[in-house]
């Protein structure tokens, strides 16, 4: 009784006790069952996290903080990706079931039929950057981007872009459904009707970017700015403009999303809809603190900021040449 005491952490053990059994428990290479532990009612230090892709820089540098700050709590996380598809997703949920994770932080995968309707999970759902209904999440943790968004919009408009368009995903996701209705409501507080012909939403991807940044540079009349809704899309669409020679911003004012490394080596710089992917993952890190979970519902909402560089500097700016 005192060895397992000791070894689940009880303060009545004596501290000499307690001390030599952990260490004896260390040399003969004792490792606690947490599938045990869980059937006792004890959380597990399981911790599921769900991407559509690594690939992604955003993603590959939030996993990786979150990684690191997950094992300062002595937690450990276990990555599945789905490739936004539902039914990888539903599959890593299963798996993650069976191996007594407490707690899943998921970007949820897009569910057009609404199969995922009602139902509920016994794990502790936490959603991420989107939201899908259905789900049953205890958590939220949403990206604010409509005034960062506004902001670009307002900038475009001052420097005299009248054909601004816009490349997000698709409306029936809560991050492309909000982003497209703040792009559009920006629009209209300067006096601007947004045209459907500029606007383009599908399923967000790299190649979804690229070929809808090619079907807009293909119209008789082509935007003067472009402002993008997704981590991909903008990679894609900016892919697109360099592999055409379209020069910035005379050609064409472009805002990103996201913030990779190379936006800031291209040319002037890729100006773009900014947020940092480590602060992301310290704010998630802390809806899994105890106190946090004590919670009945958790809903967090991180900013974004619109940082300006040379790709949609006014045409005349300093070091801007035509």
């Amino acid at each position: 009784m005192t060895v397992s005491r000791a070894l689940s952490g009880n303060p009545n053990v004596n501290p000499e006790t307690r001390d030599l059994i952990l260490a004896r428990a260390k040399e003969v290479g004792y490792v606690k069952n947490s599938a045990a532990n869980a059937m006792r009612g004890d959380p597990t230090a399981i911790v599921g996290l769900l991407l559509p892709n690594i690939i992604n820089e955003f993603y590959a540098r939030f996993a990786n903080a979150l990684a690191m700050l997950c094992a300062d709590l002595d937690l450990d996380l276990v990555i599945h990706l789905t490739n936004d598809d539902y039914e990888r997703e539903q599959k890593s949920l299963l798996r993650l079931r069976a191996l007594q994770a407490s707690t899943v932080i998921l970007v949820p995968a897009p569910d057009p039929s609404g199969r995922s309707k009602g139902q509920a999970s016994p794990m502790r759902i936490v959603e991420l950057i989107r939201s899908r209904e259905g789900t049953g999440a205890w958590g939220k943790l949403l990206i604010d981007d409509g005034p960062a968004i506004a902001a670009a919009v307002a900038h475009l408009v001052r420097t005299g872009r009248r054909r601004i368009a816009f490349i997000g995903a698709d409306p029936s996701m809560s991050s492309g459904r909000g982003r497209l209705a703040a792009f559009e409501s920006a629009l209209q507080s300067h006096g601007q009707t947004p045209d459907p012909g500029l606007v383009r939403t599908g399923a967000p991807g790299f190649m979804m970017g690229h070929d809808n940044m090619a079907a807009l540079l293909s119209l008789e009349a082509p935007p003067d700015a472009l402002i993008c809704g997704g981590f991909e899309i903008s990679n894609g669409a900016l892919d697109c403009c360099l592999r055409r020679g379209l020069r910035f911003p005379q050609d064409l004012a472009f805002v990103g999303y996201g913030d990779p490394i190379s936006y800031g080596w291209i040319d002037k710089g890729i100006s773009t809809i900014e947020i940092s992917p480590e602060e992301l993952a310290k704010q998630a890190c802390r809806m899994l603190a105890p106190q946090a979970m004590a919670a009945e519902d958790h809903v967090e909402h991180l900013p974004t900021t619109f940082h300006l560089r040379g790709s949609a500097a006014a045409a005349d700016s300093p070091g801007v040449t035509t």
